[in-house]
């Protein structure tokens, strides 16, 4: 009985009881007693709206009970005294010890029903569709809205400033201006396409994010650390291997200048969760996740699994102001397509794409297999597009292999 004296005495503070009221407060909590003193409490919240003392609600218990016998009002005098000596809980202590106690008499419910199942003693769903029509409204969560800011001023202001980040190849600019924080961007390809040196080459060649001065982070989960971090020496510098290592002192000088923002982490084994906690404490303007899939948890389903990833990766954009460039592979019906589609994408189809705002997916020209010359064009299908302009097609361009720059 002690916890419950507390709890009363702590939810007679107004602002602790409209943060729990209903949802972890239901009258079974309480003993028979405490119950009566419970309603009053609630009666008194409804009506007053303001915090209560210990005599301001034994009163108001009194005034609402007025035909108890002199024994009775005894043992509730007895019970007030009690209360008024109990020392209030503090606000987050007394949400955890609501939330557990209730979660015990539900699950004891519910354990108790179960047990008649099984014993044979109940035929019916209606015990139990009885008792979730009992506590629904105790799992009804209380809210307070903060609607968002709809006025003419806020919205040509955000739209205006969608693009915070520009892609640095011009050809793709003047189709899609660029990406912001809260945006989810899908890059899918085949192996060998040029994936890693697309994020490089947005990331750290000329005029890219990082001239921009964006914070970018990238994970890797597929190549090493290492080669990927040498496609941004080469988008970077502009040097391809030979001229690298016969100029280190110049390679270092370029390369420096442009990437004191980067941070590149191997992080192979790694869900979305730990993403999510890399995102929170270094706060990047721009995570790359090369690749996006493996960061998934494993589960039976693939395309459920991958959506709920591409899920998780969306709201982490939202909830920390970033944009997350989700690296995919396209599955091998998109080998020597020129123009792919989104059905393409490995694993899952609509559900990864339903939560991008951005799709980009790069293609090669089909490959000659009697021709050992590298073909160096590409093409951009921008195959989903929510941001400004929302246009779609296909952007053709050149990747130089050598120092990992795309250019139109």
């Amino acid at each position: 009985m002690m916890h419950e004296l507390a709890l009363i005495k702590t939810m007679m503070d107004k602002e602790i009881y409209d943060d729990n009221k209903g949802i972890r407060f239901p009258d079974k909590l309480f003993g028979k007693d405490l119950r009566k003193i419970k309603q009053t409490l609630e009666y008194a919240m409804r009506t007053y709206d303001k915090s209560l003392t210990t005599s301001t609600l034994e009163a108001l218990f009194f005034a609402n009970n007025g035909t108890m016998t002199t024994a009775n009002k005894e043992v509730f005098k007895d019970i007030f005294k009690k209360i008024e000596r109990e020392q209030p809980l503090s606000k987050d202590i007394a949400s955890d010890v609501l939330s557990k106690l209730f979660q015990r008499v539900v699950g004891e419910e519910v354990a108790n029903i179960g047990l008649d199942y099984v014993n044979g003693k109940m035929h019916s769903m209606e015990p139990l569709r009885k008792l979730i029509e009992e506590y629904q409204d105790d799992f009804m969560p209380n809210v307070t809205v903060e609607w968002d800011d709809i006025s003419l001023e806020t919205l040509l202001k955000l739209n205006k400033t969608q693009a915070q980040w520009k892609f640095n190849i011009p050809s793709l600019t003047r189709r899609v201006e660029g990406i912001s924080g809260g945006h989810l961007v899908m890059v899918g390809a085949r192996s060998n396409t040029g994936k890693t040196s697309f994020h490089a080459s947005l990331i750290a060649s000329p005029n890219g994010f990082l001239n921009q001065g964006a914070k970018v982070m990238v994970l890797v989960n597929e190549e090493s650390y290492d080669r990927v971090a040498m496609r941004y020496v080469h988008a970077s510098t502009g040097m391809n291997e030979e001229q690298i290592y016969a100029n280190p002192v110049l390679t270092a000088k370029k390369y420096n200048e442009v990437t004191e923002n980067l941070y590149i982490k191997d992080v192979t084994g790694t869900t979305m969760d730990k993403v999510e906690a890399f995102v929170k404490g270094y706060k990047p303007d721009i995570v790359v996740l090369d690749i996006g899939d493996k960061f998934a948890e494993k589960g039976d389903r693939s395309d459920i699994v991958l959506k709920e990833n591409a899920i998780h990766a969306r709201n982490i954009a939202k909830q920390y102001d970033c944009a997350i460039i989700y690296m995919s592979q396209l599955s091998a019906v998109a080998e020597n397509v020129v123009n792919v589609d989104m059905s393409m994408l490995e694993g899952s189809k609509t559900g990864k794409a339903a939560e991008t705002d951005l799709m980009i997916l790069i293609s090669a020209n089909r490959r000659d297999h009697d021709n050992d010359e590298k073909d160096p064009e590409r093409h951009l299908i921008i195959a989903k597009n929510k941001l400004k302009g929302g246009w779609h097609g296909r952007i053709t361009v050149e990747l130089d292999g050598e120092t990992a720059r795309y250019t139109a």
